[in-house]
This record gives structure tokens, C-alpha cells and sequence, in this order.
């Protein structure tokens, strides 16, 4: 019989888990020892934890995740605890009730920023492209016009180029360059 109680579970998770977690700390650049101060668990914990020997609680993981800057949601999958689907549902209504909850938003910029997260993860994304296309469409409307108005004033001359008078003390630029003198020895 195995050593390892976590080798029965399908695909062995507990391998799974700790090798993620191992990944993540030494992508992160720190050792066992920085992990368990940061996390507050114990050295040998969680040195089991990453070999797959021991099986971390729903509060272990999440002290890990904070450790390493990771979503306890994340490592919860990681761990099977969680279903993906379940995990990103939860993200989901999660980013949406933060955004509808945030004072410093107008109802205006909640509804744009709602569009553009939908417009990315595909929630009633249908609605926010077509949107986004008719602004567009309208702005460059706008600046069409504002362009044509701006030429038409300044087209309405004879087409000559007028030039500023030239101050007083000052050479025209025609004459200055038009008269050179040099110096023979």
C-alpha cells in the first residue's frame, strides 16, 4: 500500500496541488521557509503539502494563496475543491457586483465599464461590440464634420498665400536671401 493517502484520488490531485504550488513560489523567488513566515504555517506543513503528502483545508490554501499573491479560488481548483466552471461563474458575478458597488463610479461609467468586461469575457457580449460599433460610427461622423467646417473658412480665400508684414528693423526674407554680399581680398 502507498505511503501517499492523496495517491488514491483521481488524477492525483495532491501532486497536482503541490507542484503548482512549488511553481508558484519559485516563480515568486522565495523558499519554503519565507513562504510559511508569510503565510504563517509551518515549515514541515507545508513542505507536505507540496510533496502531496498532507491534503490542505479550504483556510490553509487560502493563507497560501495570500502567501503567494494568488486567489484562493485558484488554488481551490488547483486542489479540486472547486469546479473551473464554478470558479470562473464566481469571478464573473464577483467583478460585476465590485464594479456595481463602487462609489467612485457614475452610473454612466458602470454601465461602460460592465460593456467593455462583457465585450472581453463574453457575457451578453452581443450587446457590447454593436454598441461600441455605432459610437464609433458616430464619432468619426463628428469629426467629419468638424474637419469639413474648419476647411471651409479657410478655403473661402483667393488662394493666394499671404505673408506677415515684416517688422521694422528687420530684412524680408526675400531680400535677405536674394542679396548676399561678398568679400574679395
Amino acid at each position: 500500500m502507498s505511503k501517499n493517502p492523496l495517491d488514491a484520488l483521481p488524477g492525483n490531485l495532491g501532486n497536482n496541488l503541490g507542484d503548482y504550488l512549488r511553481e508558484q513560489r519559485l516563480t515568486k523567488k522565495l523558499s519554503l521557509r519565507q513562504l510559511s513566515a508569510i503565510a504563517g504555517i509551518s515549515n514541515p506543513y507545508l513542505s507536505q503539502i507540496e510533496r502531496g503528502i498532507k491534503r490542505p483545508s479550504a483556510e490553509i490554501l487560502q493563507q497560501i494563496g495570500k502567501g503567494l499573491s494568488i486567489s484562493a479560488e485558484t488554488l481551490y481548483v488547483q486542489a479540486g475543491l472547486l469546479d473551473p466552471k464554478d470558479a470562473a461563474a464566481e469571478a464573473e458575478a464577483t467583478t460585476r457586483a465590485a464594479i456595481a458597488a463602487d462609489p467612485a463610479l457614475t452610473s454612466r461609467q458602470r454601465q461602460t465599464m460592465l460593456e467593455i468586461y462583457e465585450s472581453f469575457v463574453g457575457g451578453s457580449a452581443g450587446k457590447a461590440p454593436k454598441r461600441v460599433a455605432q459610437k464609433a460610427a458616430a464619432t468619426k461622423t463628428t469629426a467629419k464634420k468638424k474637419s469639413a467646417a474648419s476647411t471651409k473658412g479657410s478655403s473661402v480665400s483667393s488662394g493666394s498665400k499671404t505673408t506677415p508684414a515684416p517688422r521694422a528693423g528687420r530684412k524680408t526674407p526675400t531680400s535677405s536671401s536674394t542679396s548676399t554680399s561678398r568679400r574679395t581680398s
